[in-house]
């Protein structure tokens, strides 16, 4: 893979020729697009206009027709790039082929922050959606200007505007002549979604083909002119300190070019690849590092967690004293720490020419990440420039911006050269935060009528994000002569949350009570995992929910809807269970268990219900996803194969979560370093079959759905397990070890 054309915005803005939308209507268009909305009292633009209202953050049209999108948010493997693709190509009523995408970019595209919590479609999916259509405005009241013609006469299609009495003038034609710049409008002229012909179809993913052939898709992949490899040699655990190291032989490994100290941070550069992980290998054998005893030595999730102090808030409330319980149930749920696991180790390739610093990374936030890298650099923020370039395996904060101030740091001591750095895996295993170990207990109560009278829920957690923005989220800042320290952990705001995300119920109790129990103190390092808390809130809730249906006599189904006001939520958890062939009482073959189990993603993204079979080897415990049938409704639908991926793949995802994953640790070190002592869910423990049923919405407002699934595929598969075995396992993950003493207890 070659590096990216070094452009900026400035450049772009300068292009001959060139239509860049920078909005503030005014005459006619403005008259187009703003409709009837009230002046006297202006709604907020819609998603990500809110923070970068100038539509030359957007869209850019070429005096030939080709259209490029921009958009703040990085490319994972969602396949929103081919969603963007659509939206625009749709509301602009042009050719596919004439639209390219370019994704985050510090010097490009608009800083839309992390592309996380399923932000990507709701937010700057829908600043496109509108900067295309009010863009299409400008071009239909420009060419009625020049037509002489009034605007309801004329129509779009294929980049051109035509009249009645066939007259044409393409877009390249429209904006050659140059055109207004004008800042965005609160509303815009939306195709009606009955008409439309790209969006809502299954376009293949543009970024599929070379991932599949081989081609270079990742940064992994890339390869620069002049270009030098190079390795760090991490700490063996938190807080050693390097002691003494003798560089003498590694300076003579063939090719090596460079060895770089500063403080506890060590790293070798050399002209290839694999003699910097000779060099880097030399270089660890030379290394003494004084060691301390700083990790809770493999203690339970909940005697670690529970051993520590809390700040404690009550997030939600209710109560109604005429509803009384009379059966109560309680419940505790675990969750241990996890890793990404990322396939591919994390990578990024620096490159420092004169006083600016180019830094390739697959960052999920290139701008939060610009700044931290220029405060470990000691620049300013324009000084250094974040492009995002994808890499093999992430959602969530792995090791993607430490090795990004990797190679920033090992640049700037090799002026001119680019530097590509890649962890080796037992650095990716033992050095990434991970996602955040977790309690929960469950207390309700059922009143006479069957139903859930009475709600307790409390859950213990760390913060779920410890992201760049500043230096000290980093491990080279932290690791350098002159350290920057560790930023003080912080509970993640609701409506959306942290730990507590997902906490609050769906379901309507006549009295409940929700209590956060934030931990800022840290025993390992930790950040964002996909979907946060919800994943094990979910699960403990659903998991409960099921533990509740049973105790009260009720089909789990049933039992949930008949506590669920949610008319959307409704139809998802019907929809899936039709889908499944769900019925009261239903017989299961031989140890195989049905599960079930629904959730709406912080309570205002996608809704998601997923229906699974299981089956378990009594005998030795295994248990494996056999099949899964989900519905889903996430609004309107840009792509459905692109929504089906996500979906499948959070089924995936969360069955090895569930079933296997859980980081160890003795006293001193991360023991988990392999995929041999981190074992992931392999290819002979994928279902025989996963079924999307999806709930189109047209014309309703997108709704995230990349980590819609993860929370109720884990409790669906928990709730098969204990239908399967009469056993209700609570501590994940639901490995073989515990189904099995589970079985014999």
């Amino acid at each position: 893979m070659n590096g990216p054309i070094n452009l900026d915005r400035r450049q772009v803005l300068a292009g001959g020729g060139a239509l860049v939308v920078s909005f503030s209507l005014s005459g006619a268009a403005s008259a187009q697009v703003q409709g009837a909305a009230d002046a006297k009292a202006t709604p907020a633009l819609p998603g990500s206009l809110k923070a970068s209202p100038y539509l030359d953050s957007w869209l850019r049209i070429e005096a030939d027709g080709a259209v490029t999108v921009f958009t703040g948010k990085a490319e994972l493997g969602q396949g929103f790039k081919t969603a963007f693709q659509q939206i625009a190509a749709e509301q602009l009523d042009v050719p596919l082929a004439s639209l390219k995408v370019v994704t985050a970019d510090t010097g490009l595209t608009a800083n839309e922050g992390y592309t996380s919590g399923s932000h990507s479609m709701q937010d700057s999916g829908t600043a496109i959606l509108n900067a295309a259509a009010q863009a299409r405005a400008l071009l239909v009241a420009e060419a009625a200007r020049r037509l002489e013609l009034p605007t309801g006469g004329l129509r779009t299609g294929h980049g051109a505007v035509i009249a009645s009495d066939g007259r044409r003038l393409t877009y390249g034609e429209l904006v050659a002549d140059g055109m207004l710049h004008v800042e965005a409008q609160p509303t815009s002229p939306l195709k009606d979604p009955a008409t439309f012909t790209v969006m809502g179809q299954p376009i293949q993913r543009v970024d599929i083909p070379a991932k599949v052939t081989g081609g270079p898709a990742y940064v992994q992949d890339m390869r620069l002119p002049g270009m030098v490899h190079a390795r760090v040699v991490r700490p063996p655990s938190y807080g050693a300190q390097l002691a003494a190291c003798d560089t003498s032989s590694v300076e003579t490994v063939p090719g090596m070019v460079k060895v770089i100290r500063d403080g506890n941070f060590l790293a070798v550069v050399a002209d290839k690849e694999y003699r910097a992980i000779k060099a880097m290998q030399a270089l660890a054998a030379a290394a003494t590092w004084q060691e301390a005893a700083r990790l809770p030595n493999q203690r339970d999730p909940a005697e670690i967690l529970l051993g520590l102090q809390s700040k404690d808030s009550v997030i939600f409330e209710r109560g109604d004293a005429a509803a009384a319980g009379r059966t109560t149930l309680e419940a505790t749920y675990t969750r241990p720490y996890q890793s990404h696991g990322s396939i591919g180790p994390s990578c990024a390739v620096a490159q420092l020419v004169g006083d600016q610093m180019t830094v390739w990374t697959h960052t999920q936030g290139v701008y939060p990440d610009r700044q931290a890298i220029a405060e470990m650099l000691r620049v300013p923020p324009d000084r250094v420039r974040c492009i995002h370039v994808e890499g093999s395996g992430c959602y969530g904060h792995n090791g993607a911006d430490d090795v990004a101030a990797d190679a920033a740091l090992i640049a700037r001591a090799m002026p001119g050269t680019p530097v590509r750095v890649q962890w080796m895996r037992e650095q990716e295993h033992a050095w990434e935060p991970f996602g955040p170990a977790m309690v929960t207990k469950l207390k309700a109560s059922l009143g006479a009528d069957g139903k859930i009278a009475d709600w307790h829920f409390d859950v213990w957690s760390n913060t779920h994000s410890m992201r760049p923005g500043g230096a000290g989220s980093l491990l080279a800042a932290q690791h350098m002569a002159q350290p920057f320290a560790v930023p003080a952990p912080k509970p993640l705001p609701l409506p959306e949350g942290g730990g507590d995300r997902n906490a609050i119920p769906i379901y309507t109790f006549p009295n409940a009570r929700i209590v956060h129990h934030f931990i800022p103190e840290m025993p390992l390092r930790i950040s964002a995992m996909r979907s946060l808390g919800a994943y094990h809130n979910v699960f403990s809730i659903e998991s409960f929910m099921d533990e509740l249906a049973t105790a009260a006599g009720a089909d789990r189904v049933e039992f949930r809807l008949s506590h669920l006001d949610d008319v959307r939520g409704r139809e998802v958890i019907a929809k899936a269970a039709e889908r499944f062939g769900w019925t009261k009482n239903q017989e299961r073959p031989r140890d195989r268990g049905f599960g079930f189990a629904f959730a709406r993603y912080k309570n205002l993204a996608a809704y998601c219900a997923i229906a699974s079979e299981v089956e378990v080897n009594r005998e030795t415990g295994r248990a494996r996803l056999v099949r899964a049938v989900a519905a889903v409704d996430s609004g309107q639908v840009v792509n459905p194969d692109g929504l089906t991926n996500q979906i499948e793949g959070a089924i995936v995802q969360s069955a090895s979560w569930t079933l296997f994953e859980s980081v160890s640790f003795d006293d001193r070190r991360i023991t988990s370093i392999d995929w041999q002592t981190y074992p992931i869910l392999r290819f002979d423990a994928v279902p025989d079959s996963i079924e999307v049923h999806i709930i189109n919405r047209p014309g309703q407002p997108f709704l995230g759905s990349g980590e819609t699934g993860q929370g109720p595929a884990a409790a669906s598969i928990a709730n098969a397990i204990a239908n399967a075995t009469g056993k209700r396992l609570r501590n994940l993950p639901l490995t073989r070890k515990r189904i099995k003493d589970a079985i014999d207890a």
